[in-house]
């Protein structure tokens, strides 16, 4: 039986994660649930899988909850310390890492260090701190795995192979909703309209960065840290049906991809049951069935958050960091209306440029890089 604490359990991922829990009883055990404001959501919850623990991110709101929501048998913890406290509990085999941003970063780096099997979905952190954060995996015996569908699939393909006869390692991108606009109608896209993705049902935040491309540059990111690749090593392919999911080129030429009908539960079984394989959700795929698989370069005129992604996984230091909490602050204000949807790059463009490079930052600098960066785009054309 695997004890999991499950960091980000209201979100898409967290949902997800609770349908693979709830299919397999037998095997999996929530040990806690976290979650950041949505108590009635996380009480719901406790009372169906009843953990130990339900940890409120926001710790503003611990003098205003209701007890009485929760299961007696739960104990409430609260802010980042109790993120921490459950994320290194002894009893913890699996810490599902699905907190939306740098948010997600202490409870991932928590669980790196003590030795645990981290299922990872929330990829800024090892955008922000990849070096720390794999380091600190490979210190304490733990291990990292992608939950991500594009980086479960590279996981899966470099299985067939040593690494270092890996040549080149593609992720593939649906392009998200405007692949085929200009970049004229790219100036005047709306919330709405960005907010409906084609392929993927997430929550608000990715959704954006899905339109922009910066989910892929994220990803790149994630990618050179996770495999310990070059950016030479590192290839972006827009394939819009989004049912091959990444592929691995060998050095004799050999191919190998991961295919499967979308479905995000897919991914997040194979990390929580990792090395076996179950019975699992996605649809069966019918070869049978008339179906087209297409692929393009992507546009880096077009979606220049993707060059940014590459520059920042050539760069390393603190320009990670940098460039994730810049695009969290733009995108809040492009949700609020107060960014243009093009401006979501070029800010994040500008405060990259105007950030100071340091090589080998501590997880308290790049924090501090964080916060700089995160005013810096509050304040830019506001």
């Amino acid at each position: 039986m695997k004890q999991i604490a499950l960091l980000g359990s209201t979100g898409s991922i967290g949902l997800s994660t609770l349908d693979v829990v709830r299919s397999d009883p037998a095997s999996f055990q929530l040990f806690a649930l976290a979650a950041h404001r949505r108590v009635r959501e996380l009480a719901s919850q406790c009372h169906e899988f009843h953990p130990r623990y339900a940890v409120i991110a926001d710790p503003s709101l611990a003098g205003e909850i209701d007890r009485s929501l929760f299961p007696q048998e739960t104990k409430l913890l609260f802010g980042e310390e109790g993120i921490e406290q459950v994320a290194t509990d002894p009893q913890v085999g699996i810490v599902v890492s699905a907190i939306v941003g740098a948010a997600g970063l202490k409870g991932t780096w928590a669980a790196a260090q003590s030795g645990k099997r981290v299922a990872l979905a929330n990829k800024e952190s090892l955008v922000v701190a990849g070096a720390l954060v794999t380091n600190a995996a490979k210190a304490s015996g733990g291990e990292i795995l992608p939950v991500d569908s594009e980086h479960s699939a590279i996981f899966q393909c470099l299985a067939a192979g040593n690494r270092h006869e890996v040549a080149r390692i593609h992720l593939t991108a649906s392009g998200g909703p405007f692949r085929k606009s200009s970049r004229a109608e790219l100036d005047k896209v709306t919330v709405a309209a960005a907010l409906d993705h084609p392929t993927w049902k997430m929550g608000p935040k990715i959704t954006i960065d899905s339109a922009t491309m910066m989910n892929k540059a994220l990803e790149v990111i994630e990618a050179r840290w996770l495999f310990d690749a070059s950016v030479d090593e590192l290839n972006v392919v827009v394939h819009p049906q989004s049912i091959i999911h990444s592929l691995v080129e060998y050095v004799d030429g050999s191919i190998l991809a991961q295919l499967s009908p979308p479905d995000m539960r897919l991914p997040i079984q194979y990390a929580l049951s990792w090395p076996q394989r179950k019975p699992g959700f996605a649809r069966k795929m019918n070869w049978f069935e008339s179906q087209t698989m297409e692929f393009f370069p992507p546009d880096l005129d077009r979606f220049p958050a993707l060059k940014l992604g590459f520059e920042v996984a050539a760069a390393g230091g603190g320009s990670g960091a940098v460039l994730n909490a810049a695009n969290e602050v733009a995108v809040e204000r492009f949700l609020n209306n107060d960014l243009k949807f093009m401006e979501i790059p070029q800010v994040c463009g500008e405060v990259l440029a105007a950030h100071t490079h340091s090589t080998n930052p501590s997880l308290s600098e790049l924090l501090a890089l964080d916060a700089w960066a995160r005013e810096e785009t509050r304040r830019w054309k506001a």
